[in-house]
């Protein structure tokens, strides 16, 4: 079976219909049957419009880059990102095919 990394970027502060963005979209990946998905903090980060965004020590609410990661097949990839279309949500996102296992099977317990 192919399997792919979906790996999402967003800023930390985003929101879609009143949620955090990072948030809204792991929940839409679960209901899509998604076997996991991983949201990742950066500690700075630029983006298409050049503004570095990093933690300082006087900053109290940084908008630091969210890092949106999901291991996944295909088609789960793709109905995730039409998903996202549909809503109207734009994130940029890389996919890349991958190779994924199990150093243990469950089995051995």
């Amino acid at each position: 079976m192919d399997t792919v990394i979906l790996t999402m970027y967003v800023q930390e502060n985003a929101r879609h219909k009143g949620e955090l963005t990072y948030e809204w979209v792991l929940e839409r990946a679960k209901s899509l049957g998604i076997p996991g998905g991983t949201a990742l903090r950066g500690i700075a980060g630029y983006g298409r419009h050049g503004v570095l965004e990093q933690e300082g020590v006087f900053e109290l609410a940084p908008n630091l880059p969210i890092l949106l990661q999901f291991v996944c097949s295909p088609d789960q990839a793709d109905r995730l990102t039409s998903l996202l279309g549909a809503e109207n949500v734009s994130i940029f996102y890389t996919r890349a095919v991958v190779q994924a296992g199990w150093t243990r099977s469950e089995t051995q317990e």
